[in-house]
């Protein structure tokens, strides 16, 4: 046999035909290690103590020494703990081999497919228990789980459970697999594993404060609540015991807001509880138009009107919008258009 000399750069590692890093426990050690050292000259380039040097001073330090004008701040020189860099689903899915330790390791996803295969393994018990109840002509019938006030993972919580990125598709997949499952006439049993892709959703009553009726010299109760849309700001004072008189900045309403579709939206509030007739309310607005100030005298008479009714109709006014603030404004005009969406008209010449 004869020694074949070769040069350095035959017996160098080909790097891209080995494909991506692994980043096994052993190299997220030395990348940490490497950054502890880093993060020590760092602070002495600074003259700083590197046993009190935080992350916001590295961050900060980067910013003095490496200035960089670039627009996307991905692009710009940064440096992190390991952790926040390397993703953590790959620590370890294989061994020393490089063999993965998953059967649907090379799925590309397989956590998700796992939990699709576990899901389906419940679906397929619960059946399997059903069946195996005596023969009647119908099943017995289990009274079935309640989801009001739960919601399923949205996908982004998904994702950070199966730390995978997940489509559209594959989500509506999963949840479509946990309705059936939850469908079932025994569906009940496996009802703590569904409770952990569900979330409580928390009642809105319960953050807000609703003030208790108050009581004039003459002895009438009445309640005062304020509204905005737009620029406009009302306030208005509802009484009990009245007799649907109703006046705006001192004028009577049908002289105030001649427009029926205002008047319309103004008594909503009363019209959706029954009780239109029944109160006398004395409002005050300023700013905006006629359609802003009849919105904005819309949400202070609803939410005056919560202390005369009970916390179930609260919750109706409130799934009915009638409780919340109308964000809309006017949009802006665009240089070089008519207007904000109208474009100028088209010539020729």
């Amino acid at each position: 046999l004869r020694l074949i000399y070769t040069t350095t750069a035959v017996q160098r590692k080909n790097v891209g035909a080995s494909g991506p890093e692994k980043y096994t426990e052993a190299f997220i050690k030395k990348q940490v290690e490497e950054f502890n050292l880093g993060k020590r000259h760092l602070a002495n380039m600074m003259g700083e103590d590197p046993e009190t040097f935080t992350q916001e001073d590295i961050d900060r330090a980067i910013t003095y020494l490496f200035p960089s004008g670039l627009f996307d701040k991905r692009a710009r020189p940064i440096m992190k703990h390991p952790t926040e860099i390397f993703p953590e689903q790959r620590k370890i899915q294989w061994g020393e081999d490089g063999r993965p330790f998953h059967f649907l390791f090379y799925t590309g996803k397989q956590s998700y497919y796992s939990l699709m295969h576990e899901t389906y393994g419940k679906l397929l018990s619960v059946l399997k228990y059903q069946d195996q109840l005596p023969a009647q002509d119908l099943p017995p019938q289990k009274e079935k789980r309640n989801l009001a006030g739960y919601r399923w993972l949205t996908k982004i919580e998904l994702e950070e459970i199966l730390l995978e990125k997940l489509s559209d598709y594959d989500y509506s997949r999963f949840i479509q697999l946990l309705q059936k499952l939850m469908t079932l006439p025994c569906g009940e049993i496996e009802e703590e594993y569904i409770k952990k892709f569900s979330k409580e959703v928390p009642v809105q009553l319960q953050k807000v404060v609703i003030e208790p009726l108050k009581y004039d010299e003459r002895g009438v109760a009445f309640s005062t609540g304020e509204g905005a849309r737009k620029t406009a700001r009302a306030t208005a004072v509802v009484y009990d015991n009245g007799s649907g008189k109703i006046t705006v900045n001192g004028i009577d309403v049908l002289h105030y807001f001649p427009v029926l579709q205002d008047r319309e939206q103004l008594l909503f509030p009363f019209q959706f509880l029954g009780r239109v007739g029944k109160h006398d309310m004395v409002c005050t607005v300023s700013g905006g138009g006629r359609s802003a100030q009849a919105g904005a005298i819309r949400l202070a008479s609803a939410k005056a009107l919560r202390s005369f009714v009970t916390e179930k109709e609260v919750e109706f006014m409130r799934q009915a919008g009638l409780l919340t603030y109308d964000p809309r404004v006017k949009e802006r005009k665009k240089p070089g258009q008519e207007g904000a969406r109208r474009k100028f008209t088209w010539k020729k010449r």
